[in-house]
This record gives structure tokens, sequence and C-alpha cells, in this order.
């Protein structure tokens, strides 16, 4: 899609964005987005970042078209962002999730497939995949409202993905996760990039943001007051870091004094190096489970859903026509005949059926009601009422 400036490769543009809450009188009250400029490249994760009260969540809501711009230009996948028929292609997860109390997640997924569109078949593959995804496994068939925060934003991201959209936006992803949730959507971020999808990270979490963004911007008071790479905005300039093996103290001290003689300076702080505490805490977490140490709740969640890689396909299969079928007008369907094989029987049972089963003459109306042959002792009378209905019924004949 080229948007309207003619270049494919960016998926939101802003230009002089301006948006002013007004009073009942139409008074200005809040300039909450003062003239910000930015573009969001294809096939990037983009952060936004921000203290509470500095525009990210109006920014967002203009992007999806909740909000109208006061002034300025905003072109999101091509079009006005109001436009109806982006929003198919269009994820999104809000910073507080907001789901029906009442329904389990299996039908939370499944409801939002519907409005999306989905065919039976597909909704049921992507429910598994993405309930496998998000660690729900043990929890898919419970109310949702008996869910904690962090179950509640694990379905959420469930949701955001249902449609396997071509922007993704999330504001506050890793709120209420625990940190093997938090890493889990990092990769899963990741992913989605190498993928090929767009997305629009807005976090508190700086540490978050710095893990996974290409490129950020940084508001404060609805204004942009940085925005860069990663590694342009946290570059430190002013100190040199060397990283090296242990060092004995007589190196150090040999160290210090070239430094002291070249540069003018010695060495500020020597020190061992640290793990992070998120990698600390995994790995404490993964001997644990591979300890098998029951658990409850929700788990550490399963590799990336088939269909967000690009790998679904449609089943052909005669499961898949079953369910695809419960979606569609129902045909009546006409079965052919089938052929029995020839009854065996012993002998002297043949004989019997063999005269049971012959034609008989039709009686004279006033002749009286001919008397039935003798049975065979031993024969059930059941057995044979139901041979004799079966065979008139595939000769053709009628009764007698």
């Amino acid at each position: 899609m080229v948007t309207e400036a003619g270049n494919p490769e960016v998926v939101v543009e802003a230009s002089g964005l301006v948006k002013v809450f007004s009073d009942f009188w139409m008074r200005a009250k809040a300039r909450a987005v003062d003239g910000i400029e930015f573009s969001i490249r294809r096939h990037e994760i983009f952060g936004l970042l921000g203290p509470n009260g500095s525009g990210k969540s109006t920014t967002i809501k203009l992007i999806l078209g909740l909000l109208r711009k006061s002034s300025g230009r905003l072109v999101v996948l091509g079009r006005d962002p109001s436009d109806v028929a982006i929003k198919r292609r269009i994820g999104y997860l809000p910073e507080e999730s907001y789901m029906y109390r009442f329904l389990d997640a299996r039908e939370t997924l499944d409801y939002y497939g519907r409005i999306f569109g989905l065919g039976a078949a597909t909704r049921r593959r992507r429910v598994d995949e993405l309930i496998e995804m998000v660690g729900l496994g043990n929890a898919a068939h419970r109310p949702v409202g008996e869910y904690s925060k962090g179950m509640t934003r694990r379905l959420g991201i469930a949701q955001a993905l249902i449609n396997d959209p071509e922007f993704l936006i999330l504001d506050e992803p890793t709120s209420g996760l625990d940190p093997i949730g938090t890493r889990q959507v990092k990769d899963l971020l990741l992913d989605l990039k190498r993928r090929g999808k767009t997305i629009l990270l807005s976090s508190h979490l700086l540490g978050d943001v710095e893990d996974v963004c290409d490129r950020m911007v940084i508001l404060y008071g609805g204004r942009i007051r940085a925005e860069g790479t990663s590694e342009e905005l946290l570059r430190d300039t002013a100190h040199t870091m060397i990283k090296t093996g242990r060092l004995h103290e007589g190196t150090l001290k040999e160290i210090e004094k070239i430094l002291g003689a070249r540069e003018g300076f010695g060495i500020d702080r020597v020190e061992n190096p640290r793990q992070r505490l998120e990698d600390l805490f995994l790995q404490i977490v993964e001997r644990a489970r591979q300890e098998q140490i029951a658990t409850s709740g929700a788990g550490a969640g399963g590799p990336t859903a088939r269909f967000l890689l690009g790998e679904e396909t449609e089943g052909t299969g005669l499961v898949e026509e079953l369910v695809r079928g419960r979606d569609e007008p129902k045909v009546p369907v006409v079965a052919a005949p089938v052929e029995k094989p020839p009854a065996t029987a012993a002998p002297a049972t043949r004989e019997v059926l063999d005269e049971l089963l012959a034609p008989k003459p039709p009686a004279a109306p006033s002749a009286p009601a001919a008397r039935a042959p003798a049975r065979p002792k031993g024969v059930d009378e059941d057995v044979i009422r139901g041979l004799v209905d079966e065979g008139e019924g595939g000769r053709g004949g009628h009764g007698s």
C-alpha cells in the first residue's frame, strides 16, 4: 500500500499532528498532542515512550481513528485513520483489557474471530494455537472473571493476534505479567518482526522497549523531546568501557599508570560483571520446572502460533470438511442402496428359510385363513420374523 506521500515503506506518517480537548462551550481545555511529527516504517518495532499524561494514549487513539485530530496530517496504511477498510489489518491491545467475564478463553477468542469473519475451521485452529502460545492451556475453560490480571493480559495479547494483523499496536503489553510472561512477549515481538509485521509499542518499562525496539520517540507535554534508535539515544560518549578476562592487581596498576601518563586520569572503577536479574529469575524457574514442581494458573507458554509465522494452511481432510460444514447450510444427502452379502446358514435352516420366503398364492376372500406351517423346534420366532421382513424388503415382495 502506498501512502499519500508515495512511500510504500511507511505504515504510519504524522506531520504537525495536534489534538486539543475542549469543554462544553468548545473552549480549549487541554492540548494533549502538540504538533508532533514521526513515521513508522514497515517491518520495524517502534517505541512510544513518555510519563503519564505525555500524550501516548491520545496518539494511539488518533492512529486507531477513535479520536479525530484537531489539525495536522495523519496517514495509516495509506488511508485516513477513520477508514473502516484498514481495521481488518490492525491488531490492538489496549492498556486495560475488558473481557466478558462469563466467557472462557476459548469462547472469547472464538467471539473475536467471528467479528473478523473467520471460518469455523480457521477459528478453531487459531484459538488452539494462541491459547498454547500464551500459556493458558490449563485455564482455557475457566471463566475470564476468575483470571488474574496477568492471565487476562495474556488473553488480551491472544485477542489482538486472532486476525493475524499486518500492523500491531500494543499499549503496555507487559503490564501485570510475571518475568516469564514478559520475556515471552518480547520474544513474540521479535518473531513477529522477523515475519514482517509492523509493531507500535507503548510502555513504561523502559528495559522492555530497549530490548526490542528499533526506533523510538520520547514524549513529554504532548511534544517529542527525543527520537532515534536505541543505540543513538543510549550511547554514553563521556566514558570508554573495555571488557577483558580477569586481570591481576599488578596489571591494573600498570594500566592506571599508563592512563595517568597519557590521558591525565586514572581508572574510575573496577568491578566484576553482573548478570541481569531477569536472566537469573528465568534460570531458577527453569530448574524448578525440570524438577517437575507443580504450579497453578498460567504456564510458561508455547511456541509462536503457526499462523502468525505464515505456516497456516487450510485443512482438506474429512474432519476439516465436517467442521466447516457446521457454519454452512445443510444439504440433504441421499445414500445409494448397498447390496448386502448373501446370508449363510446351515443346510437344515436354509430349507426352512426358503419355504418361508417363497411367494404364496393369494387367498380367496371367502376362504378361511390359511394355517401357518409349523415351526421347527429350537428356532427363535423373533429371528425368523426379522429374516422374513429383511428378505421380502430385499426382493421387493409384499408381506403375507
